[in-house]
């Protein structure tokens, strides 16, 4: 496995999308640590990032500043 350190609020993330199928985490450690499945590590970064696109606010390019 593949020990992944982060804040808790984007382990929080990795757990909500291992919930679905519990395809990603081997062990949760603590609030900042995870050890996921190493051949699942780029589908689970994908979704991951997928998920964070969808919750950030688009940035103002309107050049006001």
């Amino acid at each position: 496995g593949v020990l992944i350190e982060c804040d808790p609020s984007i382990k929080s993330i990795i757990v909500n999308i291992d919930s679905a199928n519990h395809d990603f985490i081997i062990e949760d450690l603590d609030e900042q640590r995870v050890v996921v499945k190493e051949n699942m590590l780029a589908e689970l970064k994908r979704k991951l990032e997928d998920r964070l696109k969808e919750t950030q606010q688009p940035v103002d390019e309107s050049g006001s500043e």
